[in-house]
């Protein structure tokens, strides 16, 4: 029989088998505890040992940046950030949902069990129907965003000097708090409102086709709103108050019926968080 020197190709084809084998073998080793859930980035949402879905914290979330953002690793922001730590502190499972707010107002008066509502200002009404965690995040001073060539809009006045103007529209969101002090003004000179259900990127655009002259936001917000809206930002002036107090405290709400275990340790965690932070 005569021999035949192999085909150098099927040759290098069978050595590549075996090394395929090995790299394949090696990669799933170092990747099943990123399929398993185990160890996740630090922006997805956390799948902790030793709760069921039955203990899941449902977080209710709208987009509202650099607040609670969706970006292609998940859920972050500035309020999001802390909530995660401690519900990963705590060892409790969640998911995040977006919801729009108002919708989310009508799951939390329903009094759905182990659901939280996230980044919310502390009211008498919400203290009815709700269980408040410790603050997770405070915002700058309020504002009002106008357009800039709106002569109505000055800074360095007192708030009232604006609400009791009944020439200029108050764009409100429907259902939205702005801390006890601007609320309490809103309520006792009762501005022109236009209420809209419309996120912020919405009310900015109905703010710069002159259809309401201005909405209260906090400063970071705004200045992230018109950084990332595609409008000029010379097109809109922020209006400071001289009377407005420091920024609103944001917190996590729980529905009433949300395990009580669940809600205490969390609140532990956060209140950690937060102590550790005041101490930087």
């Amino acid at each position: 029989m005569t021999y035949k020197k192999p085909d150098p190709k099927i040759k290098s084809g069978i050595l590549l088998i075996p090394l395929l084998c090995l790299i394949a073998a090696v990669v799933l080793v170092y990747a099943k505890p990123y399929i398993s859930g185990r160890i996740q980035h630090p922006l997805t949402v956390p799948v902790l040992k030793g709760n069921g879905p039955e203990k899941a914290v449902t977080i209710h979330y709208h987009e509202r940046p650099p607040y609670y953002v969706t970006g292609p690793l998940g859920v972050y922001g500035l309020c999001v950030d802390p909530v995660k730590k401690a519900f990963f502190a705590a060892d409790i499972a969640l998911k995040w949902v977006k919801t729009p707010t108002v919708r989310q107002l009508g799951i939390l008066k329903r009094d759905a069990k182990n659901n939280a509502f996230i980044g919310w200002f502390k009211n008498p009404v919400r203290e009815k129907i709700a269980v408040f965690s410790p603050y997770i995040y405070q915002d700058m001073p309020t504002i009002a965003l106008a357009r800039a060539d709106n002569p109505h809009m000055l800074s360095g006045r007192p708030l009232a000097e604006t609400v009791k103007k009944t020439d200029l529209i108050l764009l409100r969101k429907k259902g939205y708090s702005y801390g006890k002090f601007i609320d309490d003004m809103i309520a006792a000179y009762n501005p022109k409102q236009e209420i809209t259900t419309a996120e912020n990127i919405g009310m900015l655009k109905i703010i710069h086709a002159g259809l309401a002259d201005y909405f209260f936001i906090s400063e970071e917000e705004a200045r992230e709103l018109i950084r990332t809206s595609g409008l000029l930002p010379d097109d809109f002036a922020c209006i400071r108050f001289t009377d407005v107090p420091g920024g609103n405290k944001r917190y996590l709400l729980f529905s009433r019926s949300t395990d009580q275990q669940i809600i205490e340790k969390i609140n532990t965690a956060i209140q950690e968080h937060r102590n550790t932070q005041d101490e930087k």
